[in-house]
């Protein structure tokens, strides 16, 4: 396998929080614990009288969602219902929505699902309020006011799009996904009941319990950004801070234990709950640290191959890894002792590397896929996802150690190998 010259790769460069700064945004009501989904129909009669649901097929079919809108009709609510929410939520849904309810009087959208429901409730509660098309809010801080109030209920233990202020959307002319960021998403309320994943398919399990570990990772070993009260005001991502943090570590201590338990037994509610609360707490810290580098390469990477979001970030994330710990070692190692993993004594450099490959292990227990021959790409496109990736500029300014074209091209050659050896200079 022949590298591009180390000239051409980014020198490694320590960021730190230097100026101490804490930054979170959430929801003003969380409500988490089993059972807490019947808190919902008391939540919307509070807020309005008539309520969009929004999810996709599976879930409409369930008792649970008909428990849900049931509740609410019970309290008074008018409830109106749009299911055909697709995954990788495409732009023709946000526009669906619009023209199918535009013009009523919608008070409160509750969105009921895995992530693009959730994502496609918060956007379209923009374009149902201020008119337009989705495009027109393509990118940070173009939303010029707030939305319709939102309501999210998640049925998956990944995403954490249930406390995030931002919507992923496929745009199909465009060929990518594209992201519409602003504090204006977020919701007014979360809703996480655990006991909604436990009929979760095992697949989409382990996509989304390897979504938010690399989420963890990610916000926990980003990029410190030290921003201005300017940056603050017209950026969404204001880097690892002090409080993203605290929910990454916590984050990070539950998946240890919880997604083997998990995949031994689908059914322990125990190890769903603490599974979910870290799905929880990775929202919390991307939502202001922004994940990075695994994030940036696998949308392209999803697009050429059409495989699961958390299977692709998955696959990426060891290597991803591997290029930026010489700028990470500190972190790296903190998460090898909050996983267990790290030799009492070590050096840090060590603990690093165990931290790295508890966090592979994980994953393989997962049944995630760990190098990028599994999702089929072809060497052929490594030029194409390497140039898109660096066209995602609000994710490739989160990684710890600078990203070049030449390195995403590395990344990728090491990722098809499944070449799990260290990177050096």
């Amino acid at each position: 396998m022949t590298m591009p010259e180390l000239s051409s790769i980014p020198a490694p460069e320590r960021t730190e929080n230097l100026t101490a700064i804490g930054i979170l945004r959430q929801p003003a009501t969380v409500l988490f614990g089993p059972g807490q989904r019947r808190q919902v129909p008391v939540i919307v009669s509070e807020i309005g009288a008539h309520a969009l649901l929004i999810t996709d097929a599976r879930m409409a079919s369930s008792a649970e969602f008909h428990e849900l809108a049931d509740g609410m009709r019970a309290r008074g609510v008018d409830v109106d219902v749009y299911d055909e929410t697709e995954p990788d939520l495409p732009r023709e849904n946000v526009m669906s929505v619009a023209e199918r309810f535009r013009g009523q009087s919608i008070d409160v959208v509750v969105g009921i699902g895995g992530g693009s429901c959730l994502d496609l409730a918060k956007v379209s509660a923009i374009v149902l309020a201020r008119g337009g098309d989705v495009r027109d809010y393509y990118g940070e801080f173009l939303v010029p006011g707030p939305g319709l109030p939102v309501v999210t209920v998640p049925t998956t233990g990944g995403t954490g799009a249930e406390v995030t202020c931002i919507s992923v959307v496929y745009d199909s002319e465009r060929g990518m996904k594209v992201g519409v960021a602003s504090p204006h998403l977020e919701a007014v309320a979360a809703v996480i009941d655990p006991e909604l994943t436990l009929t979760c398919p095992p697949g989409l399990t382990a996509a989304t319990g390897a979504d938010a570990l690399t989420h963890l990772v990610e916000a926990f070993t980003g990029r410190a950004k030290n921003p201005s009260s300017a940056d603050l005001a017209g950026r969404l991502y204001a880097g690892k801070n002090l409080l993203t943090d605290v929910y990454a570590r916590t984050g990070l201590a539950l998946l240890a234990r919880s997604l083997p338990a998990v995949v031994a037994d689908p059914s322990d509610l125990a190890a769903r709950s603490d599974t979910m609360f870290a799905s929880y707490c990775a929202g919390m810290a991307i939502n202001t640290a922004g994940t990075a580098g695994a994030h940036a390469i696998q949308s392209p990477i999803g697009n050429l191959t059409h495989t699961p979001h958390g299977f692709g970030v998955a696959a990426l994330l060891p290597y991803v890894m591997r290029y930026n710990l010489p700028a990470r070692v500190a972190e790296f190692a903190e998460i090898g002792r909050i996983v267990g993993a790290a030799t009492p004594g070590a050096d840090e450099l060590q603990q690093a590397r165990e931290g790295i490959v508890a966090i592979e292990s994980l994953l393989e227990t997962l049944g995630a896929p760990t190098d990028l021959a599994a999702l089929g790409l072809s060497p052929d496109d490594f030029g194409f996802v390497a140039d898109q990736a660096m066209l995602a500029t609000r994710l490739t300014a989160n990684n710890p150690r600078a990203l070049s074209r030449e390195a995403v091209v590395a990344i990728l050659e090491r990722g098809l190998a499944g070449d799990r050896t260290w990177w050096s200079l």
